[in-house]
């Protein structure tokens, strides 16, 4: 049976790629990281509560000395009654690159050659780790690294096409959680909020 280590964070487009591979008969190792985010909490239980029954326990890792002391909206909380909140304000430095490193490191480490992520081509302005220039840069750089490679299923889609196929393959679209600006609730204005109604409105689910 073919394994695989996927990075995830209880939010919609990780857990579809779950969905996916468990349905291709892959063993599923779901990796958590806590890099000190407000909502970390929350995505956890998320991560434990929308994610197929076929997978094995997922691991939870802890990252956050690493931005102890961030002035990030998605480290310290804002008051979403008084504090506005821009892209700017979100941005984390190398947080991907943290993520993709850590996380070949763990998959070597347990014997797994496979690591799969969420990450679509972002349009949030700040997120330049996320986009498909650094994806492929990122897969370039490993192959002299090590053995493990990267995936990223949905690197090309649009948000509404993961939507469409998260349907389809019966994931609780509802039940998953990706909010930036907000620990316990969707705020429905961050970036990540506004990309997933749209989305949705696009897919004709909402």
């Amino acid at each position: 049976m073919k394994r695989a280590l996927v990075m995830v964070s209880g939010g919609l487009d990780s857990t579809t790629v779950c969905h996916l591979l468990v349905k291709a008969g892959t063993e599923v190792h779901p990796i958590f990281f806590d890099y000190g985010q407000h909502c970390a909490e929350t995505e956890w239980a998320k991560v434990n509560e929308v994610l197929p029954t076929e997978v094995l326990p997922p691991e939870r890792i802890n990252l956050s000395d690493i931005f102890k002391g961030s002035t990030s909206r998605m480290i310290v909380e804002a008051d979403l009654w008084t504090e506005a909140v821009v892209d700017d304000d979100l941005y984390i430095p190398y947080r991907t690159m943290l993520f993709f490193a850590s996380a070949a490191a763990r998959a070597q480490t347990v014997g797994i050659l496979d690591v799969y992520s969420g990450f679509i081509n972002s349009n949030h302005a700040k997120e330049i780790d996320c986009s498909t220039e650094f994806m492929n840069g990122l897969d370039e750089l490993s192959v002299g690294v090590g053995a493990v490679r990267f995936h990223a299923p949905f690197g090309t889609w649009l948000k509404s096409d993961v939507v469409r196929e998260a349907v389809k393959l019966g994931v609780p679209v509802g039940r998953t959680f990706s909010c930036q600006a907000s620990s316990s609730f969707p705020c429905g204005a961050c970036p990540n909020c506004v990309e997933r109604l749209n989305a949705l409105t696009e897919a004709g689910i909402a």
